[in-house]
């Protein structure tokens, strides 16, 4: 190595030494005048350690938890609805202490099973009213209620089926000791029975068909645009509805030979006609809805330049329109008579 290589490498390494003795004396300096700042009577939350400062934001958490109640799944005025001697096989167990949804896990793991909806709820002990149960379901309950479904549009609860629900439930009252209200599974059956053939008298759907003159058909894509203006949406079922504010279906209309519309075949499809239909239990107020059905069925015709017939495509005028009012409206009556509002949460859960 030469001397000048030598001379610049020394120059090097005394001006590295000498940066970093320049910056070691700076940071102390900037360090004692922090540490004087901050032993100072100033406290500025921006100053505090980091364990301080987590300390406060955990007790505004805590704070805050306590402000806000547990979720769960509340239910109100519905409960009488949802376990529904009428309807349901409803069993009461009332308990000596309280204890958690946690109980019913055996139910839990086998409410599938029984062909029927099992819907279940608990008297909270801290507010000490009724709320929907899930399985998730955190507060303490100082009783349940619990019930399978007697009948839907399947049928209804099969013997076997009603009598391990019974058995399961019967179990978990045995195992925490509590009082348990258990009903007859054998009236139960009958009760089911009825009301299957009851909701089979009066389970009506009436469909008014929109049919174009001779061989015309309907194109898809005029179809969806003249159903959207009148408010009616392409639903996943191939159908298109009509809701209400609730966003229940109250008319649908479809392909007359039932074959569904699909969104990417619109532009493609072309068919011969259209049904609407009114799903008489699942609605309220059967009757009136009818009469706005019959409207927008003469105005859905009147935009496809199509008529308005019945099932033997003879033309509907104003005195059959009037005659199909007057079948709806009987079955209303009916279904009010045997206690079943039409398009109530109980007959949504029947007629399903």
């Amino acid at each position: 190595m030469s001397e000048l290589q030598i001379g610049l490498l020394s120059i090097g390494i005394f001006l590295v030494v000498a940066v970093y003795l320049y910056g070691f004396w700076q940071q102390r300096g900037y360090r004692n005048k922090f540490d004087s700042f901050n032993k100072s009577q100033h406290k500025d939350a921006l100053y505090r350690s980091n364990s301080a400062a987590a300390d406060a934001l955990l007790d505004e958490d805590v704070a805050a938890l306590g402000r806000h109640e547990p979720l769960r799944a509340t239910i109100g005025d519905d409960i009488v609805e949802l376990l529904n001697p009428d309807t349901d096989y409803v069993v009461t167990i009332n308990l000596k202490v309280p204890l958690s949804s946690d109980v019913l896990v055996p139910l839990w793991e086998q409410r599938f099973d029984f062909g029927k909806s099992v819907n279940a709820c608990g008297l909270n002990a801290s507010t000490e009213g009724w709320e929907r149960l899930i399985p998730e379901s955190l507060p303490a309950y100082n009783a349940f209620k619990i019930g399978l479904q007697l009948a839907d549009r399947s049928g209804s609860v099969s013997e076997i089926r009603l009598m391990n629900f019974h058995d399961i439930l019967r179990d978990i009252g045995e195992q925490i000791h509590a009082d348990i209200v258990l009903p007859s599974v054998a009236e139960a059956i009958k009760q089911a029975k009825a009301l299957d053939e009851f909701c089979a008298e009066v389970d009506q759907m009436i469909g008014l068909n929109i049919l174009p003159g001779g061989d015309r058909l309907l194109f898809g894509s005029e179809i969806a645009q003249v159903a959207e203006r009148r408010g009616l949406k392409l639903q996943s079922d191939g159908a298109f509805h009509l809701l209400n504010e609730h966003g229940l279906t109250l008319f649908s209309l479809g392909n007359l030979d039932n074959t569904p519309f699909q969104h990417h075949t619109l532009t493609q499809v072309r068919v011969k006609g259209l049904t609407l239909l009114l799903d008489v239990p699942r609605v309220e107020s059967p009757a009136y809805r009818f009469d706005e059905m019959a409207v927008l069925a003469r105005e859905l015709a009147m935009d496809l330049r199509a008529g308005l017939v019945d099932d033997h495509r003879v033309s509907l005028g104003d005195g059959a329109i009037a005659q199909i009012r007057e079948q709806v409206a009987t079955i209303e009556s009916r279904m009010l008579a045997g206690k079943i509002a039409p398009g109530s949460t109980q007959a949504l859960r029947l007629f399903s």
